[in-house]
């Protein structure tokens, strides 16, 4: 089943996402259709809030975005972000919550994490680079962070109007998507 995109502006996007219990729902049924939605809509990662579900719960699959990321295709349940490590640096980002807008974003390039996957086994990993990155940007949404919050306050009003924008359905995307202010 493949869920629409929920878009910037929807209150569920800020909420600190809730862990998900052992038998609460069908986790592998759920990261199928969170696959399925983040391929459609050309995505390297996809958060259960950007389909309006509050849980801490999302998955990445690395490929789409370059070939040397070929089988780093997980699933993430209930992390816990426990270290971020090395020399910070700038790469550019996008969001399938807050289309046509892509900026620098900075992040330390290692990450140490614990999870459970979707068969409930507990993982404790260490990630780097692009792989940290999309991590990284993917449990920020489970915190209710957007990867706009690191920009400067210049750039969040150049891009205001853009924002407010797509909160009101203004923006072309070969997806489906959920807008809070459709007018």
């Amino acid at each position: 089943m493949i869920y629409p995109i929920i878009a910037y502006g929807d209150p569920v996007l800020r909420q600190k996402a809730r862990e998900l219990k052992k038998d609460e729902l069908d986790v592998a049924k759920l990261s199928q259709d969170m696959f399925e939605t983040m391929y459609a809509a050309h995505g390297v990662g996809l958060a259960c809030p950007q389909i309006g579900l509050s849980l801490r719960m999302f998955v990445v699959d690395g490929k789409p975005m370059d070939e040397e990321l070929e089988g780093f295709k997980k699933v993430f349940i209930n992390p816990q972000l426990l270290d971020e490590s090395g020399e910070p640096w700038l790469f550019e980002e996008g969001c399938l919550s807050i289309p046509g807008i892509r900026d620098d974003v900075t992040r330390n390039p290692i990450i140490r994490i614990q999870y459970y996957d979707e068969n409930w086994q507990k993982h404790e990993e260490e990630f780097g680079d692009l792989k940290a990155r999309i991590i990284q940007h993917e449990y920020d949404h489970i915190e209710g962070i957007l990867f706009t919050d690191y920009l400067s306050g210049f750039k969040k009003r150049i891009l205001k109007g853009k924002l407010t924008g797509i909160t009101r359905g203004k923006v072309e995307v070969d997806y489906r998507m959920k807008f809070p202010l459709k007018s």
